[in-house]
């Protein structure tokens, strides 16, 4: 694993969002709900707005001072966070930036306590695997990529870690008395 850096993207960090994210659509165009030539027709004002952060965190991740990666959380609904946008450079793929954005997003979803989940392309198995071996698991909900498109996505959430022994509440044989 290499030295990623993540961080929440602001307004100012608009030129380096839209230059991944059209990157990334134009690279991975299945991956993705959207479309490269819907987002390149955005104005500078609508990319800063997607980074004011009302509607949860985007984040940034930079190796060697250079985006390399991205993921953004998208409060959509009360108590959930859907995860978008997520991409990694090719050249930094295995490295760890996926997972460095998802401890990102999610780590700010749990302190609000949200549940958060993703969907994936079905014709996107590299992701899924990164997803999955997350904790992300299969709701059995899918629907096609986009309107019109063969593709299908499937829905993913992540269960809550599991809860911290409560000794108060632990079998008296558990507790250590030392």
């Amino acid at each position: 694993m290499t030295d990623v850096e993540t961080r929440e993207a602001t307004p100012d960090d608009w030129e380096s969002w839209r230059d991944i994210r059209l990157r990334s659509l134009l690279e991975n165009p299945d991956a993705f709900g959207s479309t490269h030539e819907r987002e390149a027709a955005y104005d500078q004002s609508t990319w800063r707005s997607r980074l004011d952060g009302s509607a949860g965190p985007s984040i940034l991740a930079y190796g060697g001072g250079t985006p390399v990666g991205m993921g953004a959380g998208w409060l959509y609904e009360p108590g959930r966070i859907m995860i978008v946008a997520m991409w990694t450079d090719p050249a930094w793929r295995g490295r760890g930036v996926g997972r460095s954005v998802l401890n990102h997003v999610v780590g700010w979803a749990r302190r609000r306590g949200l549940e958060p989940e993703l969907w994936v392309a079905d014709t996107n198995p590299e992701a899924r695997r990164l997803y999955e071996s997350y904790g992300f698991r299969s709701d059995g909900e899918t629907s096609p990529l986009r309107a019109g498109s063969a593709i299908n996505k499937s829905r993913l959430v992540l269960p809550d870690p599991p809860a911290a022994p409560d000794p108060a509440g632990a079998h008296p044989a558990c507790i250590d008395r030392t």
